[in-house]
């Protein structure tokens, strides 16, 4: 089975998702859950001799498949892991399972599409980590926009429509360009599609930094960098709980892993000169969309800005080109996976009870529902960057990797630690203590069994992962050092 892991973990989801939908109507979603719920969990499982199976001094690919595609363009069914896209396979089929979990009682109807949904998009987005061919990658990235705009279009709030066009656009017309700048890669490697071909071109500067924009305009709005985030709050805060949860934990960090496996590699002397742009456009979002997030008064959009704010040390950690720097960029991609996701959990967990997501409508959360307000706190301090926990690890990183790039790159990236706390206690405050002020707070069921199991598992790899990050450093190490070694090398001819 070894040889074929990485098939059976996309094509299995996609099955699934397939034979769930076949499930019926609604008069069937408890059959469809427990199908959902007992597949994720065994891809969850199937996921992890990636890890166990994996060899971490080697930055060459791992469980690797190569079967003929489309031969007269040289197109093959190509797959392979690394240190860098690892960890991201197991944080999707992780999260995954807490998704299932959310929308057990929530969602009632179209509860089969809902799930099947999901786990189709499970397994488009491991191809996306996956892919060694171009023309493979772009595929699974155009595929998985059509299960998250069902998401948003079917089980959105009021404004759906509009955040579902408003993402799609964006995400679409990137991903054009990316496909342009493939095309000429193609013709320059002698008809190869292969994207570790692309990693030994000799290109001139000129057509790095053009292919480097054509990249850029797929990979930043997905991550989203300023100035092209305003699609974001959107479709958050229309999306039902479970697709804020896979928007902000999985798809946001497909941005910084083409960063890393196409900019970085194709153009590195075009990355080099660029640097000071991708620094510069990142310490705006570390800093100027921490503030836009001080001044909202939804919760759901405070979160949405708070992770552009947090992706904005991903992008900086990448480009400051040192192993702490990167290392800190992956850290903080898989712990702001945990840490976004339990955040919108918990929002949806509120919403669930009294449908506001308003700071105004709370206040004193703790008293009805102090369980809940436990979870709360702990992933609120985790999103302020708290020791101890897995927010610390990837921001600190990324700060002294800046600090030995450019120490005014720190100064400006520290200060997100001062807003942060700002915004998230501003919110726990309002949210969560003080007086109950309100008659239905006062009412308020804590939470049960189902939501303390999804927000227990989130809280476990908080603490963990920031108390004992080693096991997911260790696997990277040698492949950002091969990666940095690479991009060091000048590509000009």
């Amino acid at each position: 089975m070894e040889n074929n892991l990485l098939s059976i973990l996309i094509w299995l989801p996609i099955l699934a998702g397939v034979l769930i939908l076949g499930t019926g109507g609604d008069s069937r979603a408890p059959l469809a859950r427990k199908l959902a719920l007992g597949f994720s969990i065994g891809i969850f499982v199937l996921s992890i001799p990636l890890y166990t199976g994996f060899d971490s001094s080697t930055a060459a690919m791992q469980f690797v498949e190569k079967a003929s595609w489309i031969t007269s363009f040289n197109i093959w069914y190509s797959l392979g892991v690394d240190g860098i896209s690892m960890p991201l396979i197991l944080l999707t089929t992780a999260l995954t399972v807490i998704v299932i979990i959310a929308g057990w009682q929530v969602i009632t109807e179209r509860v089969a599409q809902y799930m099947a949904a999901f786990l189709i998009m499970e397994g488009i987005m491991i191809g996306v980590f996956a892919s060694l061919d171009a023309v493979l990658f772009y595929v699974f990235w155009e595929a998985m926009l059509i299960p998250m705009f069902l998401i948003i279009g079917i089980w959105g709030g009021p404004n759906r429509i509009y955040a579902t066009i408003k993402f799609f656009l964006y995400t679409l017309l990137g991903s054009l360009l990316m496909l342009v700048a493939f095309l000429y890669l193609y013709n320059k490697s002698a008809g190869s599609f292969s994207i570790l071909d692309y990693h030994d071109l000799k290109l001139g500067l000129k057509p790095q930094i053009l292919i480097f924009f054509a990249f850029f305009a797929a990979f930043a709005v997905k991550v989203p960098m300023f100035p092209v985030h305003t699609w974001l709050p959107d479709a958050h805060v229309e999306a039902p709980t479970g697709g804020s949860v896979i928007l902000a934990a999985i798809m946001l960090k497909m941005g910084g892993y083409g960063f890393i496996r196409f900019n970085m590699p194709i153009t590195p002397d075009a990355s080099h000169e660029l640097a000071w742009l991708m620094a510069t456009l990142s310490l705006i979002a570390v800093v100027y969309i921490a503030l836009v997030a001080l001044v909202q008064t939804d919760m759901k959009k405070l979160i949405a800005y708070s992770s552009i704010s947090h992706m904005g040390f991903v992008t900086l950690g990448l480009f400051v080109f040192n192993s702490q720097g990167v290392e800190g960029a992956m850290m903080q991609m898989i712990s702001h996976g945990f840490i976004s996701g339990a955040l919108f959990l918990c929002v949806g967990v509120l919403y669930d009870r009294l449908h506001s997501r308003e700071i105004k409508s709370y206040g004193g959360v703790a008293t009805p529902m102090p369980i809940f307000a436990a979870f709360f706190v702990l992933f609120a301090m985790a999103n302020s960057g708290l020791p101890g926990t897995s927010g610390f690890v990837g921001e600190f990183l990324v700060i002294m990797g800046a600090f030995a790039s450019n120490p005014w790159y720190a100064i400006i990236a520290a200060l997100t630690l001062i807003f942060g706390a700002a915004y998230t206690l501003w919110m726990v405050k309002r949210v969560i203590y003080g007086k109950v002020e309100h008659d239905n707070v006062a009412t308020l069921e804590d939470v049960n069994s189902r939501e303390i199991i999804m927000l227990a598992i989130l809280a476990a790899m908080v603490l963990v992962v920031g108390i004992w990050p080693n096991p997911i450093l260790d696997v990277m190490h040698t492949t950002v050092d091969n990666l940095l070694q690479h991009t060091a090398i000048s590509k000009l001819p």
